[in-house]
């Protein structure tokens, strides 16, 4: 089995030498540690350090030294529009009060598709549409670099 222990930083490799590629849903991109299967077929592991998020276009490097593009699967998502950013920003608050992953864009929030979500935006005015497409939500909690732990105590 191949085993993929390296998140490569984009100045770090050439697409001329990117030998695979991986296409992953959002769940196993979160994750550090899964059992995948290359595009091409091969058996491959993931052992990457704690708290990375792997995007469309990330690179991932083997411990032989096999370079791997991370391809952000399709999947079934619902895109909600509107040409009003307020409705946006209501959409996007509301949604994340129910803990929605959410990728957010221009004119736009994306998230997993939920026929219950889907009808509460078509009520506030936006106009959703469901499609297979790639997923890349906000990283929120899924990525912590740069974050430290640390404990203290608060009086309350």
């Amino acid at each position: 089995m191949i085993r993929l222990t390296k998140k490569l930083q984009h100045n770090e490799v050439e697409s001329t030498e990117v030998s695979s590629h991986l296409s992953l849903p959002i769940d196993i991109r979160v994750r550090s540690r899964a059992k995948v299967q290359l595009d091409d077929g091969r058996e491959a592991g993931l052992f990457l350090p704690r708290g990375q998020l792997l995007r469309g276009g990330d690179v991932l490097k083997s411990e032989e030294g096999l370079l791997v593009e991370v391809i952000a699967a399709p999947e079934t998502v619902s895109t909600a529009t509107t040409d009003d950013p307020l409705l946006l920003l209501k959409a996007a608050y509301h949604l994340g009060n129910r803990h929605v992953p959410l990728q957010v864009e221009q004119g736009f929030v994306r998230y997993r598709h939920d026929h219950i979500l889907d009808d509460m935006l078509i009520q506030m005015g936006l106009d959703v549409h469901v499609s297979d497409e790639a997923f890349e939500p906000e990283a929120g909690a899924y990525q912590q670099q740069g974050h430290s732990h640390h404990s203290h105590s608060h009086a309350h």
